[in-house]
C-alpha cells in the first residue's frame, strides 16, 4: 500500500509536470473523531426533529450577544434576520456582530474576561480547547437532549471533551467543490472531470486554448492563507487517503514528512503554471478569496474557482446558478473513481455566561427552525437563488434549498469518506496560526515548502 501510494503521488506529480511545460518560473488540542462521516451526513427531509426550543416565557427585556466570523453582508444580515424571529418569540433582545479576525478577538475577550455570550466557531479544536481552559460552559443535559435529536449521529461528538458537549452545529460547509462557468466550458467543449488527472489535463488544455483556468485567492485579513490550507487537506485525503489524514491532523505524520510536502508541492506546481492563474489582485497571496473570484468567475476571466459552499454567497446579485444558469458547480475529483473523499467544515455555537436566555437562544441556534429561518432570509438576500448556507439537520425543508445547493447535499450523502476541516482540527496555534502564515510565505516564495512545514512542526503545542 505504500508503494501504491507513492506511485499514485508520482503519478500526479508527473501530470504537473505535463501541464507546467518544462517552465522553470514559477479560530486547542484535539484530534479528529473516528465517526467524521457521521457529522456531515445529508439531511434526511421528513424528519422527525423538533422544530424549535419552547422558550420560558418571562425571558422579555433579557439580552444576548452573539459574535461569529460571519461579516459579509449576506451571511450576518441572514444570521441576524434568524435570530429576530426568536427574538420577537421570547422578547430577548438577541445582537449578532461578525468579524474577520474573529479567532484574534475571541482569544483576546476570552482571556480578558469579556467575551460575548455565545460564540460561533469555525474551528472544534477552539472549542476544545476553551473547554479544556474553562472559558466555555458545557451544555445543560435538558438542552443538549433537545438538539441532539436534530443532527446525524457523531455530529456532538465533534464538540465533546471529557464527555461533556460544549458546541451546537448551527452552519455545515462543503468544500470539496469546484464551481466553474458554464459558458465557458461549453463554449470550449471542456467536459467535467471525473478524476484529478482529468482536472489536470483540463487545465492544461485550457492554457492551449488561451483560457485561464483558475481564479486563486488566499488573501483574508489576518486570516490570510485559509485557502491554501483547504487545497493542501482536499489533496491530501485524495493523495494520501483517509488514514494519513487523521494521522497529519493528530500530529502523528509530521507537516515535515515528505509526503506532507510532497502534496503542497503539487499544489504550488499548479498555482504557478504559467497561465493558470488569476489572480484580482495581483499575487495570490493579495487576492482576497471572495469578491476576488466571484466576479471574474462570471466574467469568464477565470473558468473555475475551488471553493466551498458558502462561495455562493460572493457571486455577484442575480448570478444564475445550476442547471441552464451562469455557473454551475462539480465534485472535486479524486484520484480514482471508486471513493468520494469529501472534505467538510462548519460553524458551531458555544455559551460563556451561564442564564436562561443564552441557554434559549444556544437551543435556537441548534435547530431546525434557526437553520430554515435563515435559508428563507439569506436566498431571499440573494436574490431567491443560492444563498451559501447549508445544514445537516435532519429536519428541514430541503424545498428551501435550490437544484445547486440539493446538489451539495448529494455530495455529502456520497461523501466516501467524510472529514471534517484539517486545520480546524488542529490546535489553533497550528490550524488558525502557523499552517496560515508559513503557508503563506510558502505561496509568496518567502520560504520553500520545506522550511514553511518545519517550522509548523515546530509550532505545535
Amino acid at each position: 500500500m505504500k508503494q501504491f501510494k507513492w506511485l499514485l503521488l508520482v503519478v500526479v506529480f508527473a501530470l504537473i509536470a505535463a501541464a507546467c511545460g518544462g517552465d522553470d518560473d514559477a479560530d486547542e488540542t484535539t484530534a479528529a473523531p473516528d465517526d467524521t462521516a457521521a457529522t456531515t451526513a445529508a439531511p434526511d427531509d421528513g424528519g422527525d426533529a423538533a422544530d424549535t426550543t419552547a422558550a420560558p416565557a418571562d425571558l422579555a427585556g433579557t439580552e444576548v450577544t452573539v459574535f461569529s466570523s460571519e461579516d459579509g453582508v449576506d451571511e450576518a444580515t441572514g444570521i441576524q434576520r434568524a435570530l429576530d424571529v426568536f427574538a420577537a418569540e421570547t422578547g430577548i433582545t438577541i445582537t449578532h456582530t461578525g468579524a474577520r479576525d474573529f479567532s484574534q478577538q475571541i482569544n483576546a475577550q476570552a482571556a480578558g474576561g469579556n467575551p460575548p455570550d455565545i460564540a460561533m466557531f469555525p474551528q472544534p479544536g477552539k472549542v476544545l480547547d476553551f473547554a479544556a481552559q474553562g472559558f466555555l460552559l458545557p451544555i445543560p443535559d435538558d438542552v443538549e437532549a433537545v438538539v441532539r435529536p436534530q443532527w446525524p449521529a457523531g455530529t456532538l461528538e465533534t464538540y465533546t471533551y471529557e464527555d461533556d458537549v460544549y458546541a451546537f452545529q448551527a452552519k455545515t460547509d462543503l468544500k470539496s467543490i469546484v464551481w466553474y462557468n458554464q459558458e465557458v466550458f461549453a463554449n470550449g467543449g471542456y467536459a467535467i472531470p471525473t478524476t484529478l488527472g482529468e482536472l489536470v489535463d483540463l487545465g492544461n488544455q485550457m492554457i492551449a486554448d488561451g483560457q485561464t483556468p483558475w481564479c486563486i485567492g488566499i488573501e483574508s485579513g489576518p486570516a490570510t492563507g485559509w485557502t491554501f490550507t483547504d487545497w493542501m487537506e482536499d489533496m491530501m485525503l485524495r493523495v494520501e487517503g483517509p488514514e494519513q489524514y487523521d494521522r497529519w491532523t493528530k500530529n502523528e505524520l509530521k507537516f515535515s514528512d515528505p509526503a506532507v510536502t510532497g502534496v503542497a508541492q503539487t499544489i504550488l506546481d499548479i498555482w504557478n503554471t504559467p497561465g493558470n492563474t488569476y489572480a484580482a489582485g495581483g499575487s495570490i497571496s493579495a487576492t482576497a478569496h471572495s469578491a476576488d473570484h466571484g466576479d471574474p468567475l462570471v466574467a469568464g476571466t477565470c473558468a473555475m474557482v475551488r471553493q466551498a459552499s458558502f462561495f455562493a454567497a460572493f457571486l455577484p446579485e442575480g448570478t444564475s446558478v445550476g442547471e441552464g444558469g451562469q455557473i454551475g458547480t462539480f465534485y472535486f475529483p479524486h484520484v480514482d473513481t471508486n471513493s468520494a473523499p469529501t472534505l467538510t467544515a462548519g460553524n458551531s455555537a458555544a455559551a460563556f455566561r451561564d442564564a436562561p436566555e443564552v441557554w434559549a437562544v444556544m437551543e435556537y441556534l441548534g435547530s431546525t427552525q434557526y437553520a430554515e429561518e435563515r435559508q428563507k432570509a439569506q436566498r431571499e438576500i440573494k436574490g431567491g437563488d443560492a444563498s451559501g448556507f447549508l445544514t445537516s439537520n435532519l429536519g428541514v425543508d430541503l424545498s428551501l434549498w435550490n437544484e445547486l445547493e440539493g446538489g451539495f447535499i448529494d455530495i455529502l450523502a456520497k461523501a466516501n469518506p467524510a472529514r471534517f476541516d484539517g486545520s480546524d482540527l488542529m490546535p489553533a496555534a497550528v490550524g488558525a496560526g502557523t499552517f496560515w502564515t508559513e503557508g503563506t510565505s510558502a505561496v509568496n516564495g518567502d520560504k520553500t515548502v520545506e522550511e514553511a512545514f518545519e517550522a509548523i512542526d515546530a509550532s505545535w503545542p
